[in-house]
């Protein structure tokens, strides 16, 4: 064995120590592909104005961060294409008829305050889409829920109308009653409907088929664990359940209502704001399905995705050293100091 060979294993370095092909860029560009399927059919439903505003939220958002790199003096990060994903799910968290102004100011928020103001990528300790949002729910709730009708784009001016969202029928603390008067009266879509997005909503969270899609897609390629996606969604379930009576239907109707499958999948699973660990995930994904589901029922807004999200990114750090394994060892020699000690 040659003096190389044996300098190589004897080689030690900090953590990581296993390494794989994968890439920020890579990454970014599988939840891109994922998020495909989504916009497709929020162009379909709500029209071409829903290209306009992706595009333009995710032109702003990587130039915010080209900027704002700039001036901080740091490395460009554009390349990453972690803006463009900002961008996106920033869009598909607003109505496609939200003022394209709006939809800058909320660029802003999620790229230089809540991304680069801590230094970037990996930094932020909450998702900057999400923040960017619960901003403009804040300044602009008119416009923020202002969701047009399924083919409205198709009418004039005159005949198109904007659409409650389903989520606003029934929620509250009476929301199984409400949704069976709602049924009763025809003024909900058909769960089939709902699955197919044709209802009102933000133009990214309304088609669970292209969602589903989208996570499939992402558990092939590895992108994403399915631990935060079904903990989180099955903890909604269960408390539904229990709230509706044990009505099967409107535990359908919170699933497939609202931003709970987009957020789920695309927000809570983000790299940099969620735990590590297996048990982390768990404790944090549960913890998104209480909040979210106890805002539904007793708050005064029918979502409650975009809180509970924040809340908890908020509560990471403590999961994590809650949850991170103890170093072998570590309790021996505990042990044997409290022995010592006596």
């Amino acid at each position: 064995m040659s003096d190389t060979t044996i300098q190589k294993m004897l080689t030690v370095s900090a953590s990581p120590h296993k390494r794989t092909a994968d890439t920020t860029r890579g990454i970014m560009l599988d939840v891109m592909i994922a998020m495909m399927p989504a916009l497709i059919v929020s162009v379909f439903l709500f029209g071409p104005r829903t290209l306009l505003v992706t595009a333009v939220s995710v032109i702003f958002c990587v130039l915010f961060e080209f900027l704002s790199r700039k001036a901080m003096k740091r490395p460009n990060t554009i390349g990453d294409l972690s803006a463009v994903v900002t961008g996106m799910l920033l869009a598909f968290n607003l109505p496609s008829t939200m003022p394209l102004w709006m939809v800058i100011i909320g660029d802003a928020v999620a790229i230089i305050v809540v991304k680069q103001f801590f230094g970037g990528i990996g930094q932020n300790f909450v998702n900057p889409a999400l923040v960017g949002r619960i901003v403009l729910m804040a300044s602009f709730p008119v416009a923020i829920s202002d969701y047009p009708a399924p083919f409205a784009w198709k009418l004039t001016a005159v005949d198109a109308a904007t659409s409650a969202t389903p989520l606003s029928q029934f929620s509250g603390i009476y929301g199984a009653e409400n949704m069976k008067t709602a049924i009763n009266g025809s003024d909900l879509p058909t769960l089939f409907n709902m699955f197919l997005g044709v209802r009102g909503g933000c133009l990214g969270e309304t088609c669970a088929a292209a969602l589903l899609l989208g996570f499939l897609y992402l558990l092939v390629r590895r992108v994403i664990s399915p631990v935060i996606p079904l903990t989180y969604v099955g903890t909604v379930a269960v408390i539904m359940l229990l709230a509706g009576k044990g009505n099967p239907t409107f535990v359908a109707y919170q699933i497939l209502a609202g931003g709970l499958l987009l957020g789920a999948i695309f927000m809570a699973t983000d790299y940099t704001t969620s735990p590590v660990s297996f048990k982390g995930k768990l404790i944090y994904a549960v913890g998104c399905g209480v909040i979210t589901a106890l805002i539904r029922i007793f708050g005064s807004l029918p979502e409650g995705v975009s809180f509970s999200i924040i809340l908890m990114n908020i509560l990471v750090p403590h999961i994590e050293h809650l949850t991170t394994p103890k170093p072998f060892g570590t309790l021996k020699e505990k042990k044997e100091k409290k022995e010592a000690a006596q």
